[in-house]
């Protein structure tokens, strides 16, 4: 009796590869000689643009915490940079002074906020909102470190969340509070924190600041920096005609700056160009409202429909032709010349369907 090994069973995997003559189908940061990716979507400090409202809020901050007490408050768009710009601050922090939690889920209630502040900061999740609160206070008391708490999108969190959030503020120790709470959220923060309901957490506020859009000039800035950042040296060639189109679609805004940008380069490595234009820049902001916000065009009304044709049933002779035809899935796995057996295991179907869009049949 014949035996296979675990590693003889496993389905081979297939990696795709990309053709190298074909200068449209590379990664453009690949095409145009980048390190790397320049306007990625994901924060990343490294690449981070001090720009005019940038260096106040992070002054702003930094002030904060200088206070040793209460809340910082951070509130901008959707892709303002808040992220990027705390992820900046943390660099910035000494290891050995703080201890710091992030939380990003905020759809929660006020016992669960207490849970997930618990376990961030090595505290028991379990129990009682008293034992929760006996454990966190526990931890913030006896730590030689400041402990500080990100809470991003608290926009959504509920009144009693945030009721919470301050009664931990009050935790004090040898005179000093150990623990300072940075919100930042949407514009609609700002409102909810005006709600009469929360008067004492507002009074606690020590910095906030509301991070606005570049400006024109600082588009242009930001767009060169993160190109430097990754080796760009001139190519592909940006005019300040494109930047200003760039601009002018995104309001300055972080993230739909890269999102432009990354998609302009991506139209100039298909083409081949060596020139980001103003054109092109229009073309691309064009098709990325079309993609996803873009309305669905409706059928002209003019249009004559056609007649539907009248169905004629087959033949006995097409009917013992069909009968005697191959399977089309047989067919598709021999022309695109699918390894025996790789049909019956879908990780492996699939590596190798996808290497063939890739490269295209042998």
């Amino acid at each position: 009796m014949s035996s296979t090994s675990p590693e003889q069973d496993r389905p081979t995997e297939i990696q795709p590869t990309l053709p190298s003559e074909a200068p449209g189908a590379r990664m453009h940061s690949e095409y145009y000689g980048l390190r790397e990716h320049p306007f990625q979507m994901t924060p990343n400090a490294r690449l981070f643009f001090p720009s005019s409202v940038h260096r106040r809020a992070l002054a702003h901050l930094t002030y904060g915490l200088a206070q040793r007490e209460g809340f910082i408050v951070v509130t901008g768009e959707v892709g303002a940079g808040k992220t990027t710009l705390i992820e900046r601050l943390c660099n910035e922090l000494d290891p050995a002074g703080f201890v710091i939690a992030r939380i990003s889920t905020t759809l929660i209630s006020g016992d669960d906020v207490l849970r997930m502040v618990a376990d961030a900061f090595g505290a028991p999740s379990e129990g009682t909102k008293s034992a929760l609160l006996r454990g966190i206070t526990h931890v913030l008391r006896h730590s030689t470190r400041r402990h500080l708490l990100i809470i991003d999108e608290a926009q959504g969190l509920p009144l009693s969340a945030l009721e919470e959030l301050r009664m931990l503020s009050n935790v004090t120790y040898s005179g000093h509070p150990p623990l300072q709470t940075i919100l930042m959220g949407q514009p609609q923060l700002r409102r909810i924190l005006a709600s009469p309901d929360l008067d004492q957490l507002r009074q606690r506020v020590l910095a906030s600041y509301h991070l606005s859009g570049l400006t024109l000039e600082e588009t242009q800035a930001y767009v060169l920096h993160r190109l430097r950042a990754v080796g760009w040296e001139g190519r592909p060639v940006w005019g300040s005609d494109s930047l200003d189109v760039v601009y002018r679609h995104t309001d300055g805004i972080p993230r739909r700056i890269n999102r432009l940008c990354a998609r302009a380069l991506l139209s100039g490595a298909l083409e081949g160009a060596e020139e980001i234009t103003a054109e092109m820049v229009e073309m691309t902001a064009v098709e990325l409202d079309e993609d996803l916000g873009g309305p669905i065009p409706e059928p002209r009304r003019d249009r004559p429909r056609p007649t539907p044709a009248r169905r004629v049933p087959p033949s006995a002779a097409t009917r013992k032709a069909t009968a005697a035809s191959p399977d089309p899935l047989d067919l598709v796995l021999r022309r695109f010349e699918v390894p025996p057996g790789a049909a019956e295991r879908p990780a492996c179907l699939f590596g190798w369907v996808t290497s063939v869009f890739f490269r295209g049949p042998r």
